[in-house]
């Protein structure tokens, strides 16, 4: 008898799966291994022509781009209200200010200049920036703002302009985003390539990070939980959660696989689950194994 394959069915190297061959060595080197793979794939498919190369290194001596400094994308114009929602400039303030204070921290002689990259689809966010936070030095371009808008985002200048966002934001220490932004998404993996382990690099003000049409997100428990509130669920060590969401305030939103229950989470009692598959990525290329 034929066997029957379901058109619905779904591989295991979909995102966010990474080759097995690598898996155990990526795994200790990186806080999110998919990210990092991802990274990879996106430099090399993305490798810029001439022009841009020559666009980026003007635009980069005309805005004298220097380090530490943090990238924030403030999003306003296409997705909110339906599929994203409105976020103060104070909500990633809020995280600029704790990374710099850990900076600070960690670098006591230094005299510290706070940059902060600002990538935007609305002009007023520098405005509203500069004026509330004076002690920092902001970067960032308000043609590209402008091109962005909903009336000639899709015209060359604005592709040019995304481009350079994406490009400056990926250079920046940190990221305070919205990972339901792909730019953000997108930022934060080509980041990857040039950072050893760029994972925990990254604060989002929504979604965890997620790859458009990805095999289901799931985690495990570390930590055996007993809900207190209503709205939580408890759960064993060892259960596996479908999560839904990282409410970025010590909770999560997901089910447990195991007994079906459903709600909120404590986000320190799971860990990630990295999906491993078989992937013939690079049948020609000999890579050595050393785990062992």
């Amino acid at each position: 008898m034929a066997e029957t394959i379901s058109i619905y069915s779904r591989m295991n190297f979909l995102p966010m799966a990474i080759p097995e061959d690598i898996a155990k060595r990526l795994i200790r080197l990186h806080g999110n291994p998919f990210v990092w793979f991802t990274g990879q794939l996106l430099k090399y498919f993305s490798r810029p022509q001439p022009w841009l190369i020559e666009f980026i290194e003007k635009k980069s001596q005309a805005i004298d781009f220097q380090t530490p400094i943090v990238g924030i994308h403030v999003r306003r114009t296409d997705k909110i209200g339906t599929e994203a929602a409105f976020h103060n400039i104070s909500e990633y303030m809020k995280y600029v200010e704790e990374y710099y204070v850990i900076y600070q921290y960690q670098n006591p002689d230094l005299k510290l200049t706070k940059r902060v990259y600002i990538a935007t689809d609305e002009p007023s966010v520098f405005r509203d920036a500069r004026s509330k936070y004076r002690d920092y030095v902001f970067y960032g371009n308000t043609t590209v703002a402008e091109s962005a808008n909903l009336n000639s985002r899709y015209g060359t200048e604005s592709l040019k302009g995304i481009l350079l966002d994406i490009h400056f934001l990926s250079q920046c220490d940190y990221l305070v985003c919205t990972f339901s932004s792909q730019i953000c998404r997108v930022a934060y993996e080509a980041m990857q390539q040039r950072v050893v382990d760029g994972g925990w690099r990254v604060q989002p003000l929504d979604d965890v990070y997620y790859f458009g049409g990805q095999n289901p997100h799931h985690q495990r428990a570390v930590i055996s939980h007993k809900a207190v509130w209503p709205n939580e669920f408890s759960f064993e060590r060892g259960d596996i959660i479908s999560t839904a969401g990282n409410h970025w305030d010590g909770f999560s939103r997901g089910s447990d696989n195991t007994n079906g229950q459903s709600g909120l989470y404590p986000s320190y009692k799971v860990e990630e689950i990295v999906n491993i598959a078989k992937m013939y990525a690079y049948p020609d290329i000999h890579i050595e194994d050393n785990d062992s």
